[in-house]
């Protein structure tokens, strides 16, 4: 078995243009492998800390020359000589390494990107796709599959241009679509969209994610559109596809209020769960992702028990990735769905144990993109083979987003093709993690 020979890191740009870390790792047998870091825009409290320069006179105080170095200089000597199959073992050595309990000494940014070339590499090693590798390590599914993708269409927020308070509106596929139809459907209406908004005069650059970032009047405009988009199509709205949002809430608290567009006076955390049920019953959304600020757990969990059965309450910024967080919420049922992003936490292995939790409480797990990416697709491989039920790429736009999905039909042939043993386990059914047309039907 290969041993680690050494890492060397880079500092590169993201697709936002901001300073990010690249890292290599080679074996003592030749081979090697390369990783880069995702960052993001919209930023939770808890999240561990991603370690920038903080100098005003070069890249605008964001680079990450720090990080590098630590990996350079502290990290690679550490590595060195490790096998890279022993995941928790080199993980361990990175957490001890950086001795704090927000990674606030070497980074996040740092060791997430040691961390991911250990993966890669120990996948090289075992002469396995990363996705299988992963599986076959963990053990965190019985089958490979396809998470459904949840397609972003419309950008808002700190993700758009200010035109539109809710950050993402995104198209959610039935279960009888499989991914290759779903991306058809995806491609097909995101380009209808373009088509939509321009009709209507409205703006249609693109915000940082690459979804639209129009001028419209208020949120649930959004959906009035979207809706007339899919009736261009040869798709059904509330058959073929329901929407979801991520609400980023925390952002538009401000004096006690959560103010959105659609109400002059602002919402109480109270009158915002009776926005959200209008939404599910009018809309049929589906999926409402960081619904209330971290604090409001009262409204997280009164929101869960309301709409919980036929909805997926997902938690990004009020558990970010973190053990003692999401136990809580799972505790306290405050919803029923996790985000999870590696750089949120730092290690791969503290990433596992929480997708370990949130799958032994019943939860739905997603994989997510962050807004700063670079075209590794690392995540792809990562969602599949820990049996992600949904996934978070983004729009088919923009090349570190297309480089997911393009890495998705790829795993998808593979399992079709080689791994049809895998493919056949029996799994729980998908049903589960996107609505029939009977449960997301409004009321009579």
């Amino acid at each position: 078995m290969a041993n680690i020979e050494g890492l060397y890191a880079r500092e590169i740009l993201d697709s936002r243009g901001i300073p990010t870390i690249e890292c290599t790792l080679w074996l003592d047998s030749g081979g090697l492998v390369v990783s880069s870091v995702a960052a993001g825009t919209s930023i939770g409290k808890h999240e561990a800390l991603e370690l920038r320069d903080n100098d005003p006179n070069r890249m605008l105080g964001k680079g990450v020359l720090n990080a590098v170095n630590n990996i350079n200089t502290i990290i690679a000597p550490a590595l060195k000589g490790q096998d890279p199959t022993q995941q928790q073992t080199i993980d361990n050595i990175l957490i001890q390494l950086d001795g704090t309990h927000n990674k606030a000494k070497l980074g996040a940014n740092a060791i997430v990107a040691a961390s991911q070339c250990a993966l890669k590499a120990g996948a090289l090693s075992s002469n396995m796709p990363l996705y299988f590798y992963i599986l076959e390590q963990f053990k965190l599914t019985e089958r490979l599959d396809i998470p459904t993708c949840m397609y972003t269409m419309i950008n808002g927020g700190e993700h758009g241009a200010q035109n539109l308070d809710i950050q993402d509106f995104k198209i959610v596929p039935a279960t009888h679509l499989s991914f290759v139809e779903s991306l058809n459907m995806a491609v097909t209406l995101f380009n209808k969209l373009e088509e939509v908004l321009i009709i209507k005069g409205a703006i249609h650059s693109v915000g940082l994610v690459g979804g639209f970032a129009p001028n419209l009047y208020s949120n649930t405009d959004v959906f009035e559109i979207l809706i007339e988009t899919v009736k261009t199509s040869q798709y059904t709205f509330a058959q073929d596809l329901f929407f979801g949002i991520d609400v980023a809430a925390a952002q538009l608290y401000s004096g006690g209020k959560y103010l959105l567009k659609d109400k002059a006076q602002g919402y109480s955390a109270k009158e915002l769960i009776e926005y959200y049920q209008k939404l599910r019953t009018l809309y049929h959304v589906f999926y409402i992702e960081d619904p209330f600020r971290e604090e409001d757990t009262k409204y997280w969990k009164e929101l869960t028990a309301i709409i919980g059965e036929t909805s997926r309450i997902i938690g990004d910024d009020l558990l970010s990735t973190n053990k003692a967080l999401v136990e809580q919420a799972v505790q306290e049922q405050l919803c029923n769905t996790i985000v999870v992003k590696p750089n949120q936490v730092g290690t791969i292995s503290e990433t596992i144990e929480v997708i370990r939790i949130a799958k032994a409480a019943g939860w739905k797990v997603i994989v997510s993109h962050r807004s700063g990416e670079t075209a590794d697709d690392f995540i792809a491989d990562f969602a599949v083979g820990v049996g992600a039920d949904f996934v978070k790429f983004g729009p088919p736009n923009r090349g570190e987003r297309i480089s997911k999905y393009n890495r998705l039909l790829q795993i998808d042939e593979e399992i079709r093709y080689y791994h049809q043993d895998k493919a056949a386990v029996p799994t729980p059914s998908l049903a589960q993690t996107t609505p029939s047309v009977a449960e997301s039907a409004p009321p009579a």
